[in-house]
């Protein structure tokens, strides 16, 4: 009775997954490298900071866009026990300068030298960290609290355009709920 239960749920669940599936059209290798060049374009209108943020918090579009992670590193970071999932996560942000946000932030700021397009990286890093790290749960307004954060945040990071401060105010936002 229990595999039949499990049967019929696995079924259900591929027969869910195929209906999305088919509700989306699969993106042209095209229109990929379209939106791929759409970002990297939009980073390159921006000064080196702003654009290294920009890259950054892009960074999970720009991921799928180039089918990333692969199918054999999903299944690796699934065998992987809770706290080495954490340790890995935070070595990808900590290393974050020297993986794909580099080339993308290169290719958007091709006259930056590297060491400047690493520490941009850096300070994206950390400013968006800053900005959830300060997000408070209390009872207050909830869309204060996002503007209170990404502002202690900016204070630590004072030289984005506030174009970045808005979207990072609408991050926070979106992530925190």
């Amino acid at each position: 009775m229990m595999a039949t239960a499990h049967c019929s749920s696995a079924r259900r669940r591929n027969a869910n997954l195929a209906a999305r599936r088919a509700d989306q059209p699969r993106m042209t290798v095209q229109d990929t490298s379209a939106e791929i060049a759409a970002i990297i374009a939009e980073a390159a209108l921006l000064p080196l900071q702003d654009a290294a943020y920009a890259v950054w918090r892009r960074r999970y579009r720009l991921d799928t866009l180039e089918r990333r992670p692969t199918a054999d590193q999903v299944r690796a970071f699934r065998a992987m026990s809770p706290p080495e999932q954490a340790a890995k996560m935070r070595h990808d942000r900590d290393y974050a300068q020297d993986g794909p946000a580099f080339t993308h932030l290169k290719a958007a700021q091709p006259r930056a030298s590297d060491a400047e397009i690493k520490q941009a990286i850096i300070a994206a890093v950390r400013f968006e960290d800053a900005c959830f790290k300060y997000f408070v749960q209390d009872s207050t307004d909830y869309w204060d609290r996002c503007v209170r954060a990404v502002a202690r945040a900016a204070k630590q990071s004072p030289f984005y355009l506030e174009s970045a401060y808005q979207q990072a105010r609408n991050d926070v936002a979106y992530y925190m709920k």
